[in-house]
């Protein structure tokens, strides 16, 4: 499996060992061994990852699960059936040019094997707009036993046969979303769960050809201030890093795709696009190494306009990475509205997605102005305890 260079405790003496030499005409150099493994995708990966993380693109997450896009049909009176979720996909991945500023969508398993209404593989329809199909490989969150009313995320069981099969089906990276929550802690436990799922996910997606988005987030719910939010991440991040590096991922061949630091979403003082942006930065510095090609913020329930404004914030100096978007409702709040079920409203709602996508693209650019956006593409779009 491809890896990084690590220094293994193993390969060293016991701290007792350090203690006792004692230096003697007869000692020979005690020799440390290094061992480097590269696998059969270690090129791939790392070309995949760039690729993503290219100049003024970002990520369309479209993996929302069958029940929860069932909740986004809902909402413009839509039933939950397989022709509704095929006709809403097959309007987000057909949108014309799309790929000048998306250059990875996430799936859920049904799109990835599913073709567009007029009978084009959904897979063969992105790559021909020069965006990379990704899949989300997790299987949910389930209550953790032990803890404060926390989560784990489950699906390392088959993940490895599963990662298989989806870049036989011509996905080339990964997603698997874990959940922290500051007002249940969070839990030594549960942060180390979330950690510790993470670097295994990542390291059988490495296995398997995938570039494996490593996704922790600290929940928007919560009174705290973003100083405490700074806090927990920081924390977060070290554990991941830690374990990723147990497990022998190699940094070059993933993705992040963290939460903004922001205040809590019931937090009365609210934080300006530059303050998210200096905690965002600062958090990044201290714990993101630069050979990470890139940085895929999630919106979390931000406005439309609010993930934009704080990613354009974060991309006013250059980055040692590539800072941009992995957005779900972030990109398609405004267009799911504009379509409502209606096929003669296909054109407007793909229009209107080209509009956020190519807003997000200038803010990774930190060319983003804000002007003429309309009222509701201001709207927050938190909802407590969300859950994919």
């Amino acid at each position: 499996m491809a890896s990084a260079t690590l220094l293994k405790s193993s390969f060293l003496p016991k701290k007792s060992e350090w203690l006792n030499a004692r230096p003697s005409s007869s000692s020979q150099p005690m020799a440390v061994s290094f061992t480097v493994r590269a696998g059969a995708y270690a090129d791939e990966l790392v070309k995949t990852a760039k690729t993503i993380a290219s100049p003024g693109r970002g990520i369309l997450a479209m993996d929302e699960s069958n029940a929860t896009c069932g909740k986004r049909l809902a909402s413009i009176g839509l039933e939950n059936t397989e022709a509704n979720r095929q006709a809403y996909r097959t309007l987000l991945v057909t949108a014309p040019g799309l790929g000048q500023y998306i250059s990875g969508a996430i799936l859920f398993e049904e799109t990835l094997y599913q073709s567009t209404t007029d009978g084009k593989k959904m897979v063969d329809v992105l790559v021909s707009q020069n965006i990379m199909p990704g899949i989300k490989v997790d299987k949910g969150l389930v209550p953790l036993t032990g803890s404060n009313d926390e989560s784990w995320c489950q699906g390392l069981d088959g993940l490895a046969s599963r990662c298989a099969a989806y870049y036989q089906q011509g996905a080339r990276f990964a997603k698997w979303r874990t959940v922290v929550s500051i007002p249940n802690g969070p839990s030594a436990l549960a942060v180390k769960e979330a950690a510790w799922g993470l670097a295994r996910y990542a390291a059988i997606a490495q296995d398997n050809g995938l570039v494996p988005i490593v996704e922790p987030e600290i929940l928007l719910d919560g009174e705290h201030g973003i100083e405490r939010t700074f806090e927990v991440a920081q924390k977060v991040w070290a554990e991941v890093f830690f374990y990723m590096a147990e497990n022998n991922v190699m940094y070059e061949g993933i993705l992040l795709k963290p939460s903004m630091v922001t205040p809590g979403a019931e937090c009365k003082e609210k934080a300006t696009p530059e303050q998210v942006a200096e905690y965002t930065l600062k958090l990044l510095h201290r714990r993101i190494p630069p050979s990470v090609p890139g940085i895929m913020f999630l919106s979390g329930g931000q406005s439309e306009v609010e993930a934009t404004l704080n990613l354009n914030a974060m991309n006013q100096s250059p980055n040692p990475w590539h800072v941009s978007f992995s957005y779900a409702r972030a990109l398609q709040n405004t267009c799911l509205k504009t379509w409502g079920g209606r096929p003669e409203n296909v054109k407007a709602a793909q229009d209107t997605l080209l509009v956020r996508a190519k807003a997000n693209s200038l803010a990774q650019l930190g060319k983003y102005t804000g002007e003429g956006e309309s009222a509701e593409a201001k709207e927050g779009m938190y909802v407590k305890n969300y859950s994919y």
